[in-house]
């Protein structure tokens, strides 16, 4: 390896460090659905963001839910020392990706076929500090 790929993947490896992150991949419901959960806790708090989702009637909120938890874990591992409510930590970003598309036919008039596309996604959540 040369000296620049060197220190660029070392400095890549320093930013990791940094950065708190939790990946949720082959969600089993659409992007759109998703994204309307995704949406009510970009940028709030962390311990607010637990109880929103905790009280959201969504279904995805759960799949949600388990993902800050994780993310909550990975902050956890990497600040052995510290706790969560002195760290200020907020939601810094979320996003939905959508994922494999499951094709299906359904019947139809006249010997027809609909298409049926089941959706999945991917959910990328980061945690910050204010």
């Amino acid at each position: 390896m040369g000296a620049r790929k060197k220190l660029r993947a070392d400095a890549r490896k320093e930013d990791l460090k940094n950065r708190y992150i939790a990946v949720l991949r082959n969600c089993p419901t659409s992007p759109r659905k998703m994204r309307l959960v995704v949406d009510l806790i970009r940028g709030v708090e962390v311990n607010r963001a637990l109880d929103i989702l905790a009280f959201t009637s969504k279904g995805v909120a759960i799949r949600v839910r388990k993902l800050l938890l994780s993310a909550i874990s990975n902050w956890h591992v990497k600040n052995a020392g510290a706790r969560i409510e002195d760290a200020n930590l907020i939601v810094k970003s979320v996003f939905v990706d959508s994922a494999r598309m499951l094709k299906r036919l359904r019947p139809a008039p006249q010997g027809r076929a609909y298409r049926v596309r089941k959706r999945s996604n991917h959910v990328t959540l980061e945690l910050g500090t204010k």
